[in-house]
């Protein structure tokens, strides 16, 4: 039975653009969160101002600025124990979610990578952001949540693999 009536729309009909559409539809988001993740990672690592402890910029002064604001002011005073290190390690963890993503490698763990990072600044550096909505690190973190749902399935190295294992049964 075709139509709205039978219960069964869509079962029976041949693979059509709403099908393509949804194979590919969540090929955009992790483009974009790939591309971004990358170029944030860099952008850090190529920046000795950002990966100091004290001065304009740095990721110390940035987390003494929002140490009192954030919702776990401890995870703060972790990081506070070692900025350069922090620094380095978001830095390093940006990139390989970024690269994770973007060649589809591990897609899930890369998401899981890419939620915890943003969980992690929302709850610190962008905590204190209102109204809400203005935080993009909360918008991030709702971001990865599909892919972390759904994996890569299209032009990925897990899907490459997923086939060879496949095929070599």
């Amino acid at each position: 039975m075709h139509g709205y009536g039978g219960g069964s729309y869509g079962l029976h009909e041949p693979k059509g653009l709403r099908d393509r559409a949804r194979q590919y539809a969540l090929l955009p988001l992790r483009v974009f969160l790939g591309v971004t993740f990358v170029y944030a990672g860099l952008d850090k690592l190529t920046d000795s101002g950002f990966l100091s402890a004290t001065g304009p910029g740095s990721i110390g002064e940035m987390m003494n600025a929002v140490r009192d604001t954030s919702a776990i002011p401890a995870l703060v005073d972790l990081a506070l124990k070692s900025p350069e290190g922090f620094g380095h390690a978001i830095a390093f963890g940006e990139l390989a979610v970024g690269l994770g993503t973007l060649i589809g490698l591990w897609a899930r763990l890369a998401a899981l990578g890419g939620v915890l990072i943003s969980l992690s600044l929302w709850l610190t550096v962008s905590w204190q952001t209102e109204p809400y909505y203005y935080g993009n690190d909360l918008v991030y973190l709702m971001a990865w949540l599909p892919l972390l749902l759904a994996g890569a399935a299209e032009f990925s190295a897990d899907a490459f693999l997923a086939s060879r294992r496949r095929r070599s049964r």
